[in-house]
Protein backbone atom coordinates (compact mmCIF):
# COMPACT_ATOMS: atom_id res chain seq x y z
CA UNK A 1 0.00 0.00 0.00
CA UNK A 2 1.41 3.37 -1.04
CA UNK A 3 1.14 6.48 1.09
CA UNK A 4 0.32 10.07 0.29
CA UNK A 5 1.59 12.61 2.81
CA UNK A 6 -0.19 15.93 2.59
CA UNK A 7 1.00 19.14 4.20
CA UNK A 8 2.34 18.82 7.72
CA UNK A 9 0.10 15.89 8.68
CA UNK A 10 1.87 12.91 10.25
CA UNK A 11 -0.74 10.34 9.21
CA UNK A 12 -0.58 9.45 5.51
CA UNK A 13 -3.45 8.58 3.20
CA UNK A 14 -3.13 4.89 2.26
CA UNK A 15 -3.78 4.28 -1.44
CA UNK A 16 -2.93 1.17 -3.52
CA UNK A 17 0.37 1.64 -5.39
CA UNK A 18 -1.12 1.45 -8.89
CA UNK A 19 -3.90 3.89 -8.09
CA UNK A 20 -1.55 6.38 -6.39
CA UNK A 21 0.73 6.29 -9.45
CA UNK A 22 -2.21 7.48 -11.56
CA UNK A 23 -3.30 10.05 -8.97
CA UNK A 24 0.28 11.36 -8.82
CA UNK A 25 0.31 12.07 -12.56
CA UNK A 26 -2.99 13.96 -12.39
CA UNK A 27 -2.00 15.91 -9.26
CA UNK A 28 1.44 16.91 -10.52
CA UNK A 29 0.07 17.93 -13.93
CA UNK A 30 -2.52 20.21 -12.34
CA UNK A 31 -0.08 21.65 -9.79
CA UNK A 32 2.50 22.33 -12.49
CA UNK A 33 -0.16 24.52 -14.12
CA UNK A 34 -0.90 26.28 -10.83
CA UNK A 35 -4.40 24.74 -10.65
CA UNK A 36 -5.97 23.93 -7.28
CA UNK A 37 -8.69 21.32 -6.81
CA UNK A 38 -10.53 19.10 -4.33
CA UNK A 39 -9.59 15.44 -3.77
CA UNK A 40 -11.93 13.17 -1.79
CA UNK A 41 -12.05 9.52 -0.76
CA UNK A 42 -14.04 7.17 1.44
CA UNK A 43 -12.14 5.66 4.33
CA UNK A 44 -10.94 2.10 3.72
CA UNK A 45 -12.73 0.86 6.87
CA UNK A 46 -16.04 2.13 5.49
CA UNK A 47 -16.44 4.68 8.27
CA UNK A 48 -16.54 8.17 6.84
CA UNK A 49 -14.86 10.09 4.09
CA UNK A 50 -12.29 12.86 3.78
CA UNK A 51 -11.47 15.68 1.39
CA UNK A 52 -8.39 17.85 0.97
CA UNK A 53 -7.87 21.02 -1.03
CA UNK A 54 -4.81 20.51 -3.21
CA UNK A 55 -2.87 23.63 -4.14
CA UNK A 56 0.72 24.36 -5.18
CA UNK A 57 1.75 25.89 -1.83
CA UNK A 58 1.02 22.72 0.19
CA UNK A 59 3.76 20.07 0.27
CA UNK A 60 2.94 16.54 -0.86
CA UNK A 61 5.01 13.36 -0.75
CA UNK A 62 4.20 10.13 -2.61
CA UNK A 63 5.70 6.96 -1.07
CA UNK A 64 5.36 3.65 -2.91
CA UNK A 65 5.89 0.08 -1.63
CA UNK A 66 7.02 -1.11 -5.05
CA UNK A 67 10.36 -0.23 -6.65
CA UNK A 68 9.11 -0.28 -10.23
CA UNK A 69 6.56 2.16 -11.61
CA UNK A 70 3.33 0.41 -12.63
CA UNK A 71 2.00 0.33 -16.16
CA UNK A 72 -0.22 3.36 -16.68
CA UNK A 73 -3.82 2.70 -17.68
CA UNK A 74 -4.64 5.56 -20.09
CA UNK A 75 -8.42 5.15 -19.63
CA UNK A 76 -8.12 5.39 -15.84
CA UNK A 77 -5.73 8.32 -16.15
CA UNK A 78 -8.09 10.20 -18.47
CA UNK A 79 -11.05 9.51 -16.19
CA UNK A 80 -9.18 10.79 -13.13
CA UNK A 81 -8.07 13.89 -15.03
CA UNK A 82 -11.62 14.70 -16.10
CA UNK A 83 -12.84 14.16 -12.54
CA UNK A 84 -10.17 16.50 -11.16
CA UNK A 85 -11.57 19.23 -13.43
CA UNK A 86 -15.18 18.63 -12.36
CA UNK A 87 -17.21 20.47 -9.72
CA UNK A 88 -16.93 17.38 -7.49
CA UNK A 89 -13.16 17.24 -7.81
CA UNK A 90 -11.05 14.11 -7.91
CA UNK A 91 -12.85 11.29 -6.09
CA UNK A 92 -10.48 8.40 -5.34
CA UNK A 93 -12.48 5.19 -4.94
CA UNK A 94 -10.35 3.15 -2.55
CA UNK A 95 -13.05 0.60 -1.71
CA UNK A 96 -13.36 -0.40 -5.38
CA UNK A 97 -9.63 -1.00 -5.88
CA UNK A 98 -9.22 -4.76 -5.74
CA UNK A 99 -6.91 -7.49 -6.94
CA UNK A 100 -7.06 -10.00 -9.76
CA UNK A 101 -6.46 -13.67 -9.03
CA UNK A 102 -2.86 -13.21 -10.24
CA UNK A 103 -2.22 -10.70 -7.43
CA UNK A 104 -2.08 -7.62 -9.66
CA UNK A 105 -4.15 -4.65 -8.65
CA UNK A 106 -7.28 -3.84 -10.62
CA UNK A 107 -8.07 -0.16 -10.74
CA UNK A 108 -11.65 1.03 -11.18
CA UNK A 109 -12.42 3.75 -13.67
CA UNK A 110 -14.44 6.22 -11.59
CA UNK A 111 -17.60 7.73 -13.01
CA UNK A 112 -17.54 11.41 -13.83
CA UNK A 113 -20.55 13.42 -12.75
CA UNK A 114 -19.81 16.72 -14.47
CA UNK A 115 -17.00 18.00 -16.63
CA UNK A 116 -15.91 21.63 -16.50
CA UNK A 117 -12.73 21.34 -18.55
CA UNK A 118 -10.11 19.04 -19.95
CA UNK A 119 -6.67 18.14 -18.68
CA UNK A 120 -4.03 17.44 -21.29
CA UNK A 121 -1.56 14.96 -19.88
CA UNK A 122 2.12 15.47 -20.50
Amino acid sequence: MAKLYYGNQDDPIDIPDDLLAHVKIVVTTKLRRGESFLMSWSHADGNGRSSIWIQPSIAMRFVFDTVHAPEIDRALLASLAVAANSNSGLVVRLAEAGRHDDGHERMPVPPVEQTVGELTLA
